[in-house]
C-alpha cells in the first residue's frame, strides 16, 4: 500500500460565515485549505483514473459556500471534512483549514480540523 497527500490551498471562496450582525450581513472572503491523504494498493498508473480525482473538492467546497450561512469556522471545516471522506473510499484522512482574510487588518482567524475515516 503506498500513500500519497493530496493539497487544494488557498481556495477563496466568498461565503456568508460568523455570528456578528456585520458577517451576517454581508459574505466574506474565506480561504480554505485542504489535505486529503489517499492511500492505494500499489504506485497509481499515470492516469485520472487511477488516483483521487480533487475537483469534486474545489466543486463541493464552491457548492456548499453558496448554499447558506454557517455560524462556526468549525462547522464549515466539519462540512468539508465530511465532503472529503464521502467521495472516494481511497480518502483516509483528511485535513481542513478555513481563514477569515478580512477580520484583521494585521491577521487572520482560521480554524483546523483532522479527521479519519472510521
Amino acid at each position: 500500500m503506498v500513500e500519497y497527500t493530496i493539497l487544494l490551498e488557498g481556495l477563496e471562496v466568498t461565503i456568508g460565515l460568523g455570528i456578528h450582525d456585520h458577517e451576517r450581513a454581508t459574505p466574506q472572503r474565506v480561504a480554505v485549505s485542504v489535505w486529503l491523504t489517499c492511500a492505494y494498493d500499489a504506485v497509481p498508473a499515470d492516469l485520472i483514473e487511477a488516483v483521487v480525482d480533487y475537483d469534486y473538492l474545489r466543486a463541493g467546497i464552491r457548492a456548499l459556500a453558496a448554499t447558506r450561512h454557517i455560524e462556526l469556522q468549525e462547522t464549515l471545516c466539519e462540512e468539508v471534512a465530511r465532503l472529503a471522506l464521502a467521495a472516494d473510499p481511497r480518502v483516509r484522512s483528511v485535513k481542513v483549514r478555513s481563514m477569515k482574510l478580512d477580520v484583521y487588518p494585521d491577521a487572520r482567524v482560521g480554524c483546523e480540523v483532522e479527521r479519519m475515516r472510521d
